[in-house]
């Protein structure tokens, strides 16, 4: 008897907690820093290599108490701003045992247990594999992965202390063999992507990628790259059922 099937569903957040930290905090000390500001404008306007020289001389000008509650006022405003995107921003992890739910307010997606066959946390990054090696979600989180591992194992998942194939991936130079045709040039394209800082645009090529069956590994700016086991290779044909091993089918 499957007894991983007969417990309720767990779910990995940040919980009360982190909201409280970030809707609170936050704006504290975004308080804080605007007090700050206006107590130190004085001294600030002196000094020659403060950046924005002419908005600190303007705010030192204005009259009290209507300089500082202002700059509190904007402190808190930020402070608000930057609670609200690290709401949207936070991931919640729903796992029972047949599927995991990967929510955050601008998506929610579904992985069933039944297609996955790893689960593990890499470089900030909770990572579902298939049979094949290839990525069916990567998802960047700050969630612990003692919590992570606990709520996959409990309902039968397979769940790595790291990546299985992290000795696999090979440094990415332009020109290199090795990539399936078309991988190159957009590999080319997504390290423009990442130097420039174009998130969405690094991950929709990393998403093209991941068609061609290359699986990406980013350290800094550098993309590092393997292949799953589906994947073609120049001067090599795509195996056929018969030629494949016993458990790739």
């Amino acid at each position: 008897m499957d007894l991983a099937g007969n417990r309720p569903r767990t779910v990995v957040s940040g919980g009360a907690t982190e909201l409280a930290v970030m809707w609170g905090g936050f704006p504290l000390v975004g308080a804080g820093l605007g007090w700050l500001l206006v107590a130190t404008t004085g001294w600030l306007a002196r000094l020659p290599w403060v950046p924005f020289g002419d908005l600190v001389e303007w705010l030192d000008r204005l009259p009290e108490p209507q300089a500082t509650f202002g700059a509190v006022a904007v402190g808190v405003l930020a402070g608000l701003v930057v609670a609200g995107i690290g709401t949207a921003e936070r991931l919640i992890v729903t796992v029972d045992a047949a599927q995991v739910r990967l929510r955050r307010s601008d998506q929610d997606r579904a992985v069933a247990r039944v297609d996955t066959r790893m689960v593990f946390l890499a470089d900030k990054h909770l990572v579902l594999l298939d049979g094949d090696g290839a990525e069916l979600a990567r998802e960047s989180t700050d969630l612990p992965a003692a919590q992570l591992a606990e709520a996959f194992r409990t309902h039968g998942w397979s769940w790595a202390d790291e990546d299985p194939h992290r000795s696999a991936y090979r440094l990415w130079v332009s020109g290199l063999p090795g990539l399936p045709a078309g991988a190159d040039a957009l590999l080319r394209a997504r390290e423009r992507a990442i130097e420039r800082d174009r998130r969405d645009d690094a991950r929709e090529l990393r998403r093209e990628l991941g068609r061609l069956g290359v699986v990406l590994r980013d350290e800094g700016k550098r993309q590092y790259w393997r292949l799953t086991t589906r994947a073609v290779a120049p001067g090599s044909e795509q195996p056929t059922s018969a030629e494949r091993k016993p458990d790739e089918r």
